[in-house]
């Protein structure tokens, strides 16, 4: 590729996070490729950038919860060698709790949320790692760490992009492949309304743009995580010192004394 920038492949690029994303990088010069369902307004997004920062936009129409779609645009992550950058925007919200939710929705959800992150992502890592370089921005939530809001499965799925991202981090990052969790809380999204939800209703919503010009703030600085809605980063950290202060006494051949049978 030379001094050339890295293509960047999005999806959920049709609207929200992944429309701004896609904004972002084609205003630095990057390619792009852009994936989602509605390919009506692929086209529209791409020929728009195509004429206002002059790059090279590629359509690949996929549902990634479909395994045909899915099967394609890990086709493209593992064979085009101009790919340097993966960010796994789609997600799906489900209406309601856990209690009252449709199990069909919810195996959708886990489909596009779990599913095809980690294989997009399963994708795209031998050719970065036999490179080495190449980054992989994953969309997380700040519900990952919520599990207080009731939000049925979908704040589990996000903690699961969270800690594979965290692990990827840990298993790459020494290797040239850059991994970012990005924990978006509220953003003002289609994904409110798809759920059933009013977005006008939740406290302390974020303009998507905002979002994504902090997350692009972390990229450039390399963060593992990064959380734009957090004041002070110190909380993270000690929750995460925490975290790690806990691990040498998790490994343990026997049960801790206090689960210990009494006499």
């Amino acid at each position: 590729m030379g001094n050339k920038l890295p293509v960047v492949l999005i999806t959920g690029a049709s609207s929200g996070i992944g429309a701004v994303y896609a904004d972002r990088f084609a205003k630095r010069g990057h390619d792009l490729v852009l994936v989602a369902r509605d390919q009506a307004r692929l086209d529209a997004l791409a020929g728009r950038l195509r004429a206002e920062a002059g790059v090279k936009v590629d359509v690949l129409p996929a549902d990634l919860a479909d395994r045909d779609g899915l099967a394609r645009v890990e086709k493209r992550l593992r064979e085009d060698d101009n790919i340097g950058i993966l960010v796994n925007n789609a997600g799906i919200a489900a209406p309601g709790t856990f209690a009252d939710s449709d199990i069909d929705v919810v195996d959708r959800l886990i489909r596009v949320n779990i599913t095809a992150v980690t294989r997009l992502t399963a994708a795209v890592v031998p050719r970065f790692l036999k490179r080495g370089q190449g980054a992989i921005v994953n969309i997380a939530s700040v519900l990952g760490l919520a599990p207080e809001v009731s939000l049925g499965a979908y704040n589990a799925s996000k903690a699961y992009v969270l800690t594979l991202s965290q692990g990827l981090q840990t298993e790459l990052g020494g290797k040239g492949v850059y991994v970012q969790a990005v924990l978006p809380a509220a953003t003002r999204t289609e994904i409110w309304e798809r759920s059933e939800r009013d977005v006008n209703k939740l406290q302390g919503v974020m303009e998507v743009g905002e979002l994504v010009d902090a997350a692009l703030v972390g990229f450039d600085r390399r963060e593992p995580v990064t959380i734009p809605p957090l004041p002070d980063a110190g909380q993270w950290d000690m929750f995460d010192a925490s975290r790690k202060a806990m691990l040498p006494n998790l490994f343990q051949s026997h049960a801790a004394r206090r689960y210990q049978p009494t006499a």
